[in-house]
């Protein structure tokens, strides 16, 4: 099939073009978030479209990722999702502001939402719109696990804009070095002040080095308090790294006893990095288990399979749907 998205989610793209499909990608001169293209991406079964001609293009089915993008579907294309065109909402996001009380933009758009996790699943209010669960499928990066820097290791982009949300605040707590990884770490140091201790922003590498550097470390950390399961943390096991986590939205679900700690005691956290940080044979049998969990569940073919399988259904349903004009996204923001 052929597939329009946007370049919204590099990490997620770089998964999901991965399928037996033909993924459009609008591109515009300005390379903006709304024509962004494949930004030098590897995707072999993607070709970048010029916003100018999506008018013109064969489009199977479109899967959408922000609000706004059902606008510009209609103003770019003229086709209105799940009517014109087969069409899918893809949210990548917990539910905010309100963690149990905030109602889905497409709770009423008549079109499938896609979650990533089954935490968010139930946390968002989806109205009586059809919900889906593709949980997250990863590149295998291989078992580069090391562990010989007797340090922690977190991926945490923007951690001062984004603070508690992804509990940079916490990190202190944690009581050992940790070197941070991702975009906007430039600040770190100056906001964790006298309590950064030996927390150092570790830069924002292509994701080959990444992983390379993040296998030396030898316990990854993730303090996130209310975001969707990172990629990051799911690439991590599968390199092989013990885990400890705050247990929040999904990570419990996602790290299993034999392969980190999982927990909202602070203490325990800190125990348990500290455990792993003297003990090295123990943080890589620990590693072991992680990857044998993420392959088992977070890998790319059941991802893939499980895409494969909402895209036919997404086709042929809007296939038979009827011509009843939906609502526009600014019509259905002021009900």
């Amino acid at each position: 099939m052929r597939v329009l998205f946007w370049h919204v989610h590099g990490g997620y793209a770089d998964a999901f073009v991965r399928g037996a499909h033909e993924y459009l990608v609008p591109v515009d001169d300005a390379r903006d978030a709304w024509g962004l293209g494949l930004a030098g991406r590897d995707w072999p079964s993607a070709r970048e479209v010029p916003v100018a001609s999506l008018r013109e293009e064969e489009i199977d089915v479109v899967v959408l990722q922000r609000p706004e993008e059902w606008d510009a579907l209609v103003t770019l294309t003229g086709r209105v999702p799940g009517r014109d065109v087969p069409a899918v909402y893809l949210e990548h996001n917990t539910p905010k502001p309100d963690a149990t009380g905030t109602r889905h933009p497409m709770a009423d758009a008549g079109i499938p939402i896609v979650h990533v996790t089954h935490f968010n699943r139930v946390f968002w209010d989806n109205g009586d719109a059809r919900t889906i669960v593709v949980e997250h499928g990863v590149p295998d990066p291989g078992p580069l696990y090391t562990g010989e820097l007797p340090r922690a290791g977190a991926v945490i982009n923007e951690p001062v804009r984004r603070w508690r949300v992804t509990g940079t605040d916490l990190l202190p707590r944690l009581g050992a070095p940790v070197d941070v990884f991702g975009m906007g770490g430039g600040q770190l140091r100056q906001a964790l002040g006298a309590d950064g201790g030996d927390i150092a922003a570790a830069g924002d590498l292509p994701t080959a080095r990444l992983h390379a550097e993040l296998a030396r470390r030898r316990v990854y950390v993730h303090p996130f308090r209310w975001t969707s399961l990172g990629l990051a943390l799911l690439e991590a096991m599968h390199l092989g790294m013990p885990v400890v986590a705050l247990a929040a939205t999904e990570a419990p679900a996602a790290v299993p006893p034999d392969a980190g700690v999982v927990s909202n005691d602070l203490d325990r956290l800190r125990r348990a990095v500290a455990a792993y940080l003297a003990d090295p044979a123990l943080a890589a049998a620990h590693g072991r288990a992680a990857r044998r969990h993420a392959l088992e569940h977070y890998g790319l073919a059941a991802f893939l399979r499980r895409w494969d399988a909402v895209l036919a259904d997404a086709a042929l349903t809007g296939s038979r749907r009827s011509g009843a004009a939906l609502p526009s996204h600014a019509e259905r923001s002021m009900r």
